[in-house]
């Protein structure tokens, strides 16, 4: 009995400092920069920029790990977009009025827009294809 104990003992102390390091190296990860298709919105330039055409914008934070998983990806979808179509991104802690405007509730959150109308929502991690097929569905 006591040996089950200590077995159990020593293999739940192995997973979770296996997941303690994991999270710190993620955590320690440098944030990837944004591509300079990708247009940064904010409070005063939202509506402006989401009136004409297709956009999808991501609502992130920089402490969330999603959204640090994210932007390497949409860095990718904003490369291959053709005029008339774009990325933009929100900080909601920066801009905390948009993200309450758009009942932001969990990170990340991306709204596909068409002309100034919400068209589509997804909530969570995505692939490229994903994003490009629903974007261009959308045109």
């Amino acid at each position: 009995m006591s040996t089950t104990l200590i077995i159990t003992i020593v293999v739940i102390s192995f997973i979770g400092l296996y997941i303690f390091i994991s999270y710190r190296k993620l955590k320690n990860t440098p944030d990837v920069p944004a591509n300079p298709a990708i247009k940064i919105l904010n409070d005063k330039n939202f509506q402006h920029q989401i009136k004409n055409g297709t956009i999808l914008v991501d609502f992130w934070a920089s402490w969330c790990m999603p959204c640090r998983m994210m932007a390497p990806v949409l860095n990718e979808v904003a490369e291959e977009l053709n005029s008339g179509a774009y990325v933009g991104k929100v900080d909601i802690e920066q801009y905390q009025s948009v993200a309450a405007k758009y009942k932001i509730r969990n990170i990340p959150t991306m709204i596909l827009f068409k002309n100034g109308r919400e068209v589509n929502r997804f909530v969570g991690v995505k692939d490229k294809k994903f994003l490009l097929n629903q974007i261009n569905m959308r045109k």
